[in-house]
């Protein structure tokens, strides 16, 4: 587990989770390492928010960490969405189209 990983998961500790899952996906990309980041995060503090809430909740924990990443995938759910979910969806394969592509 890197350093970056730790310091994503300390700050999302705020929202309480059930379950949290933080992945550097950066592998799949083109822009090199400790970029991109995929995060699953079970918590009773969704209830009632939409996704672009939960969203904007896990972006507010994360405060500057955000501008130290090229991006994050999120998946956020409530436990109970959670257990009717049985997990997140695989990340898709990157499709390029970044100038760092050649």
């Amino acid at each position: 587990m890197t350093a970056k990983i730790e310091r994503i998961e300390s700050a999302l500790a705020a929202l309480e989770p059930t379950h949290l899952q933080v992945l550097d996906e950066s592998h799949m990309h083109s822009r090199g390492l400790e970029t991109h980041y995929k995060a699953v995060i079970v918590s009773p503090q969704f209830a009632g928010l939409g996704e672009v809430k939960r969203h904007q909740k896990v972006y507010a924990v994360l405060g500057e960490l955000m501008g130290q990443m090229h991006a994050l995938a999120l998946h956020t759910y409530t436990p109970e969405e959670w257990v009717l979910r049985g997990g997140a969806p695989d990340s898709p394969l990157c499709a390029g189209g970044s100038k760092h592509d050649r």
